[in-house]
């Protein structure tokens, strides 16, 4: 049986904390930022931990 490997896309984007949950930056902040206000783009800087709903299928291409 071959061995499992990780998705490598994945690695690069998600980071597991100590405690196992699976933070990631997010989403809306790469481009089209002239229509969006000072106050949305701020507010989207930095990470959030992924919703419930992803968290089996990260972990599954993550191989943990």
């Amino acid at each position: 049986m071959p061995k499992m490997k990780s998705h490598t896309g994945m690695g690069k984007r998600v980071k597991v904390t100590g405690r196992g949950k699976l933070v990631a930056q997010q989403a809306g902040l790469r481009h089209k930022l002239e229509k969006k206000s000072s106050h949305h783009t701020r507010r989207l800087t930095g990470t959030v931990e992924v919703s419930k709903v992803d968290t089996p299928r990260i972990k599954k291409l993550l191989g943990r």
